[in-house]
């Protein structure tokens, strides 16, 4: 089986949510159980792209036999779900880091050793050192834009940072994929202590309040006010993709065949819920 892992980027605010909680916010995103950390489930980001595997080749002509077979090959049958497994499996995308107000150069892109020490192990990055960050405090970029007077503010906090090799290193090598072109992300990374992080994961996402109106007379329906969680735009998560080969008779495809017909290299897809009020719109990048 061959793996390979995906960056998620959040291009508007992304509602992947569990449906209704009993608890402040109505509508919250979804968590893991054990961590509390942010996630998108891989079913979700699966259908996405079978979906987009359909619409390639397709625009207003007939559905080619050759796609439609690896298309099925890869994720698996529609008609006879129980004649074989799809050949792909997509793991869910969890938090890698979260875009977090900032005093100085607006807003930083926030991330704590567990979650890089989770990304090394999925991007096999074994050269990266994870930052350590005894107590509580922060490692920046040389040359940030978000320290002032040798603090980092972030939100209500205001946390003791220093410049780091380990910092500086990651923020390379995340900086192509989050911000390809002009690099608006090095001198915006910051590494915070897990404490902090886990803080901020529950904090610092996007709320806002939704209503909707009573087609009569205008005005917002009984009960129909619900505030409603998301991740922020600039999120970024990271997951894996890993492949077997085709199962499905006839079609013969490599385990690398399968990872790049699933995803030959950046695309651009809506994700999770609300899409008609433009959340979700996210980029999903294969790292080589």
């Amino acid at each position: 089986m061959r793996m390979r892992p995906f960056v998620l980027h959040a291009l508007s605010p992304l509602h992947a949510g569990t449906g209704h909680a009993a608890d402040v916010i109505d509508l919250p995103v979804a968590r893991m159980k054990a961590t509390g950390i942010p996630f998108v489930p891989g079913s979700s980001i699966k259908g996405v792209l079978r979906d987009a595997r359909r619409a390639r080749h397709l625009g207003n002509q007939p559905e080619n036999q050759e796609d439609q077979e690896k298309t099925e090959a890869v994720f698996g049958p529609s008609d006879d779900p129980a004649a074989h497994a799809g050949a792909l499996v997509v793991g869910d995308a969890r938090l890698l880091a979260l875009p977090v107000r900032s005093f100085r150069g607006t807003f930083a892109w926030t991330t704590s050793p567990l979650l890089l020490a989770l990304a090394k192990r999925d991007l096999g990055q074994t050269s990266l050192r994870v930052p350590r960050i005894d107590g509580r405090g922060a490692q920046v970029v040389q040359g940030n834009c978000i320290v002032h007077k040798g603090k980092l503010y972030l939100e209500e906090l205001d946390l003791p940072a220093t410049e780091s090799d380990d910092a500086t290193a990651w923020a390379r090598r995340l900086a192509p994929l989050a911000s390809p072109g002009e690099d608006i992300f090095t001198k915006r990374f910051a590494v915070v202590d897990d404490d902090t992080m886990a803080f901020l994961w529950e904090t610092a996402t996007q709320v806002d309040a939704r209503v909707r109106l009573d087609d009569r007379t205008r005005t917002v329906a009984a009960g129909a006010l619900w505030l409603e969680e998301s991740l922020p735009p600039e999120t970024l998560l990271i997951g894996l993709l890993a492949a077997d080969r085709s199962r499905r008779h006839g079609v013969a495809m490599s385990p690398d065949d399968v990872l790049t017909f699933a995803l030959a290299g950046e695309e651009v897809h809506q994700l999770g819920g609300k899409a008609s009020v433009g959340r979700g719109c996210c980029r999903i990048i294969p790292v080589m």
